[in-house]
C-alpha cells in the first residue's frame, strides 16, 4: 500500500475530511487506514461537500475489493492501483467518479493538522491550487 501515491497511512477521519476539503473538487480523494478495523483501508471521495467514505480490503485469495452501495456487484482487483482506475468511471457504485488524487507527496505535514493551500490535484497535468 506504500507505492499507492493518495495512500496516506494512519491519518485520522477528520484529517481526511480537511485535506479534501481543502481540495474542494468534487472527485477528489484519498486512501487511509481504517481507525475501527485492523488491514482495512478507506477510500474517502468528495462529493457535493460531503465526504463518503468506503472500505477497501483484501480478500483470502489476495484479491482488492471495495464496498460499494448495496446492489451493485462485487468487483476483485489484483492491485489497488487497478481499483483506483476501475472507479474513475461513472456508475459504479460509489458518489462520484474519482477524478482528483490527493497524493500523500503532496500535502506538507502542516496540510495534515492543519489544512494549508499545498494540496495538489492531477487531470493530466498537476496543478496547485
Amino acid at each position: 500500500m506504500e507505492s499507492v501515491s493518495v495512500y496516506h497511512g494512519k491519518i485520522s477521519r477528520e484529517t481526511g475530511e480537511r485535506l479534501l476539503a481543502s481540495v474542494g473538487l468534487d472527485g477528489s480523494y484519498l486512501l487511509r487506514d481504517s481507525e475501527s478495523i485492523p488491514g482495512v483501508y478507506c477510500l474517502c471521495v468528495l462529493c457535493q461537500g460531503f465526504v463518503y467514505t468506503y472500505r477497501i480490503h483484501q480478500s483470502i485469495t489476495g484479491s482488492w475489493t471495495a464496498d460499494t452501495v448495496i446492489g451493485v456487484k462485487k468487483r476483485y482487483f489484483r492491485k489497488v492501483e487497478n481499483l483506483i482506475l476501475a472507479y474513475q468511471e461513472a456508475d459504479q457504485g460509489i458518489a462520484v467518479p474519482l477524478m482528483y488524487p490527493v497524493e500523500k507527496n503532496s500535502v506538507s505535514k502542516d496540510a495534515q493538522g492543519d489544512v494549508d493551500s499545498g494540496n495538489q490535484r492531477r487531470e493530466k497535468n498537476t496543478y496547485s491550487i
